[in-house]
């Protein structure tokens, strides 16, 4: 007899595709003005400090070991610095609704590289037939134009790519994390995220001089919100899920944060629900359901 989930876990994943859906429109917003390097610095300073102030409160405490922080220091890396540098730079150029589509295919590459790379973690046949569908979506959203654009202007193509390869960098972290194993959830993700704030900053000084930017408020209060809310938050709701109602239910939301981002960006900035992207998201969100029903048959 399966159990009814209780509603405060649907709640709890609403909220945590509504943080995560909606960060792409505060990140179109904020690169108006602040360039993508120095938006992520701040976002994870900020939400550094804020996951510090819990570690403290429920009496954790930081890792020590050398080997621990390399381990760290590699995920911060691949599933922080570089992904979310892709985003803000190619968000210069993309769309809300179709950078929350394009980061749908993350989880579809998680089948595909744990396929290879994860012991037991075999893909099914229903789950490559998923990973199939889900990449005709992909191909769907970039057009049989974009072959065509190697050779001419390239912009909106590259910043789509920057995207991609930042869903495929997320995919690739979860792969690492698998293998490496972490301590405390609360305890990894801020670890994480200071040694992600501690390149980042420099990064963004030497690159970017923030002192320079016009930092208005309408982008300092959308750094602030991606930091306090759709990281530091999120990353909370998301380890809360996690115990509550595990890994399976939550992979749920790989459906909403495309919907999500794609109202946001309508709703918010006006933007137009081209079919090509309809067709790529329903194709992407096909491919999820297909996989997700492999995944679960045991």
């Amino acid at each position: 007899m399966r159990q009814q989930r209780p509603l405060i876990d649907w709640f709890g994943l609403l909220a945590l595709a509504g943080l995560w859906g909606t960060s792409f429109l505060f990140v179109k917003i904020a690169v108006r003005e602040i360039t993508p390097v120095t938006m992520v610095a701040a976002r994870f300073a900020i939400a550094a400090s804020v996951l510090s102030v819990v570690v403290r409160v429920r009496g954790l405490r930081l890792p020590r070991s050398r080997r621990v922080w390399s381990h760290y220091l590699l995920m911060s890396l691949i599933g922080n610095s570089v992904p979310f540098t892709l985003i803000a730079w190619g968000q210069i150029q993309v769309d809300v609704g179709l950078a929350g589509i394009l980061m749908g295919v993350m989880p579809l590459m998680t089948l595909l590289l744990a396929h290879f790379f994860v012991p037991g973690e075999r893909m099914t046949p229903r789950m490559a037939a998923g990973f199939a569908v889900g990449f005709i979506g992909l191909v769907a959203l970039f057009g049989p134009e974009a072959l065509l654009e190697f050779g001419g202007e390239t912009s909106d193509l590259l910043s789509q790519l920057a995207i991609a390869l930042a869903a495929i960098c997320y995919a690739t972290n979860t792969v690492i994390t698998r293998r490496l194993g972490t301590l405390d959830p609360l305890v990894s993700a801020t670890t994480v995220m200071w040694i992600t704030s501690a390149i980042m900053i420099p990064a963004a000084l030497w690159v970017e001089r923030p002192g320079s930017l016009a930092w208005s408020a309408v982008s300092i209060a959308s750094v602030v919100w991606l930091g306090l809310f759709a990281t530091a938050l999120a990353t909370i709701l998301y380890f809360r899920i996690i115990q509550r109602a595990g890994p399976t239910f939550l992979s749920l939301i790989n459906y909403l944060i495309p919907v999500v981002a794609l109202a946001a960006g309508a709703i918010v900035l006006d933007e137009e629900l081209v079919g090509t992207v309809l067709v790529g998201m329903a194709l992407i969100l096909t491919g999820l359901a297909i996989s997700q029903l492999g995944s679960r048959s045991g």
